[in-house]
């Protein structure tokens, strides 16, 4: 038997300060992100616009990279929690699968900055296990909704639909807006479900 102690990990909860400095930091970077594009904006811009040392910006986020994966953190848990508020209130299903698509559309839209910092070198955005769960609520409202098909067939066509790089590419359109590819998701659906 081994007579090594036994540590017990350092289970601390974080301070109320750093947690201050990581929120002011995360509000700062979305803000200059906005206005600017993540590409145009520096980790010490950040810092300095946030009012926090270099420091204080490293210990909470390594690189940029790190800093657009938490702002997408917090508006896919955001997502999560508007997805799971809806779906407690029993609305018809394909409704809440309408639902689903306009939100999970306006997410990547609003959100294609980032994940270009983020895609760079991940698994391709398909295969991301932070938007697998779009593509089990789409099966399930599918599923509920009593669709005529191979759901998991359809729900995979929505789920691509829905990537980064599809909605990237439409968007280049000079004739596309977001507007027009929710009708666009929303006549799919129509076709795929008895009158």
């Amino acid at each position: 038997m081994d007579d090594e102690p036994f540590l017990v990990p350092d289970f601390r909860p974080p301070r109320a300060d750093a947690l201050k400095n990581r929120a002011a930091l995360l509000k700062t970077a979305a803000h200059l992100f906005d206005q600017h594009g993540p590409d145009a904006i520096t980790m010490s811009e950040i810092a300095q616009a946030a009012g926090v040392g270099k420091g204080t910006l490293y210990r909470h986020f390594n690189n940029k990279t790190d800093l657009c994966h938490a702002l997408l953190d917090q508006d896919q848990r955001a997502l999560q929690d508007s997805t799971l508020r809806r779906l407690r209130q029993q609305n018809p299903p394909l409704d809440d699968l309408r639902w689903f698509l306009e939100q999970v559309a306006a997410f990547v839209a609003r959100n294609l900055p980032l994940l270009d910092i983020v895609d760079s070198g991940a698994p391709p955005p398909l295969a991301n296990h932070a938007h697998i769960w779009w593509r089990q609520t789409i099966y399930g409202l599918l599923t509920r909704a009593d669709v005529p098909g191979d759901r998991a067939y359809l729900a995979d066509v929505f789920y691509a639909l829905l990537s980064p790089q599809i909605i990237r590419f439409q968007l280049q359109r000079p004739d596309y807006t977001l507007t027009h590819i929710v009708l666009g998701l929303h006549h799919l659906l129509e076709r795929l479900t008895p009158a």
